[in-house]
């Protein structure tokens, strides 16, 4: 009743690809921190969706239809095309702008508004912290005229050298 293709029939052989793709999918996600790198539409779980949504419409159609099995494939092929496609462009690319617009460097908050969370003291060390649409970054400080500035004082960030945010009292000026 079903076409073979060495020696199996195509249900299986998409029930096989269907259950390997999906764990791959579910390991390329878990995993995925360790690899990093954007690489686009060669984006591993992307290609591992398109497979796996392949082979779950062509066992569907195989099992359930009496559709010839070369357009039940290319029906599949079709369908996991378009899906894989609305997940590149409404889920993956979205995702990477976001985690983008999270990220700060040191001279993006040179002038930045800062509260004292830590007391800075004279020739020491304390902490600020800098409110941003995106969160708050907390950063270790030290006053910039070695004097010391106590907790919940306003301050402006005049430079970042080694991790360390040398800070002014803000004035208000």
């Amino acid at each position: 009743m079903f076409m073979e293709i060495f020696g199996f029939d195509l249900p299986s052989i998409y029930l096989t690809v269907l259950i390997g793709s999906g764990i791959c999918v579910i390991l390329t996600l878990l995993l995925s921190d360790l690899f990093g790198g954007d690489a686009g539409v060669l984006n591993p779980t992307l290609i591992l969706a398109f497979f796996t949504i392949l082979s779950a419409s062509g066992y569907l159609m195989e099992k359930y239809s009496t559709i010839n099995s070369v357009i039940i494939l290319s029906i599949s092929a079709v369908i996991a095309l378009i899906i894989s496609s609305c997940l590149h462009f409404f889920v993956f690319i979205p995702l990477a702008n976001a985690e983008e617009s999270l990220v700060y460097n040191d001279e993006s908050l040179k002038g930045r508004i800062g509260k004292v969370i830590t007391a800075i003291p004279k020739d020491g060390y304390g902490e600020i912290l800098i409110e941003s649409i995106s969160g708050n970054i907390p950063k270790t400080a030290a006053s910039f005229y070695n004097e010391e500035i106590e907790f919940g004082e306003e301050t402006v960030v005049v430079e970042i050298r080694e991790n360390v945010a040398y800070v002014v009292r803000n004035d208000g000026i």
